[in-house]
Formats: structure tokens, C-alpha cells, sequence
């Protein structure tokens, strides 16, 4: 473990919220449909994001996250009425964060701690602020600010320019694998939360450390 670290920089989505919490609000509207729409609208989500990158049509994650939701709805063979849009996006900003982040958090506290998340600021902010460990962090950084996604260079060299800090000082918090092999790239100390215990990416950029949740990370102080 790399001593040099001073910035502890978290993904969101997956990381430290459950992404998949939604299925209790998608179940209560869809029965027997909460899984299955919740994953298309995850799946759907990055793909859209990747795929506008690559485009060159950006659009903020709240627009892709929409659009996702109604991709798995349309999927599912579901009606979309505007009301339960509103519902199930309004559910987004009130997804569940994961038992063990506010204890890590708070033995971090003598860091700098960060976001720094393809969500832009008006998912970012409400979900952040609504947790219990939202004061914690000294900056919310979105890509939002550079219209550029993850696993872009540019996207990461973003947190670098917004937290002053250099590549060596930096260690990347992700449980998105796509993710940490953006950020091995880039020249972060990377640390896979592996939740899911899924293989490790086909990118020949190997974390520097895979743990089962974040409790791992604290090797790091």
C-alpha cells in the first residue's frame, strides 16, 4: 500500500450507493418486474453514456439516466406515464447506501476525501445530501463540469485539476470494473470494491487492490 496517498476519491453509483434499491420502487409499481427492469436500467444507463461519449452527443447522466428508464420499461412491455417517470427518477436520488460507508468514512477523515462521479449535480447533490455522511466529503465532483465521461483521460484529469492533487496522491475507490481500468490508465492507485466477485477486466490494467466492500481500503492510511 502505497503511503503516499492523500486523496481518497469514491465512485458513486454502485460504490457507495446500491444502485439497485431502485427495484423496491420499480416492484411496488410493476410487480414481479422490480429485477428485471432494474437491471435493464442500470445496463442501459452506462451503455448510454459510453455510447453518447463515443457519439460526441453529450448528454447529463439525469437525461441518460431517463432515457434508461425508458428503454427497460419499453423492454418490459410497460406503459410509461409521466407520473411514473417522476416517481421511479425521484427514487434516484434516494438510493441506498451501502452498510459499511459512513464507518469508513469516517476513519478517513484526516484525508481528503472526494466524489467524483459520471452523475451530474442534480442527481449528485440530492443523493449526497440526503446520507448521513454527506459532510464528510470536501468536494462533489461531476464530469458533468467537462462534459466528459468516465473512463475518459480527460474525465479523470478533471479531479486532479478540482482537488490539486498529483496521480501519485490519489487513490480511485470504484466497484465498477470498467471504471478502475479507466483510472489504472490514467495513473491512479486503484482499489476495485469487487461486491458482485466478478472477473477481473481484459484491459491488461489490473487494480492495484480488490476488496469485498470499502473496509478493505483503510490498508490504505
Amino acid at each position: 500500500m502505497s503511503k503516499s496517498v492523500r486523496a481518497f476519491i469514491f465512485d458513486v453509483y454502485g460504490t457507495l450507493f446500491d444502485v439497485h434499491s431502485v427495484k423496491e420502487a420499480v416492484e411496488t409499481l410493476y410487480p414481479g418486474k422490480g429485477e428485471s427492469i432494474s437491471q435493464t436500467w442500470r445496463k442501459k444507463q452506462l451503455e448510454y453514456s459510453f455510447l453518447r461519449q463515443l457519439m460526441g452527443t453529450y448528454r447529463s447522466f439525469w437525461e441518460i439516466t431517463k432515457d434508461a428508464l425508458r428503454y427497460a420499461l419499453k423492454e418490459n412491455e410497460r406503459s410509461i406515464p409521466s407520473e411514473i417517470e417522476e416517481f421511479l427518477m425521484e427514487a434516484y436520488l434516494h438510493l441506498t447506501p451501502f452498510p459499511e460507508v459512513h464507518e469508513v468514512l469516517l476513519q478517513l477523515r484526516n484525508k481528503t476525501l472526494a466524489v467524483f462521479s459520471n452523475g451530474s449535480h442534480d442527481m449528485l447533490d440530492p443523493l449526497i445530501d440526503h446520507s448521513l455522511f454527506g459532510e464528510l466529503f470536501d468536494d462533489v465532483v461531476s464530469v458533468d463540469e467537462v462534459k466528459q465521461y468516465k473512463p475518459t483521460p480527460a474525465a479523470y484529469d478533471h479531479t486532479l485539476h478540482t482537488l490539486k492533487v498529483s496521480r501519485k496522491e490519489v487513490l480511485f475507490i470504484s466497484s465498477n470494473g470498467w471504471d478502475i481500468s479507466g483510472a489504472k490508465n490514467f495513473g491512479f492507485h486503484t482499489a476495485w470494491i469487487n461486491r458482485n466477485k466478478l472477473p477481473i477486466e481484459e484491459l491488461d490494467l489490473h487494480p492495484d487492490a480488490i476488496y469485498e466492500d470499502l473496509t478493505g481500503i483503510l490498508e490504505w492510511i
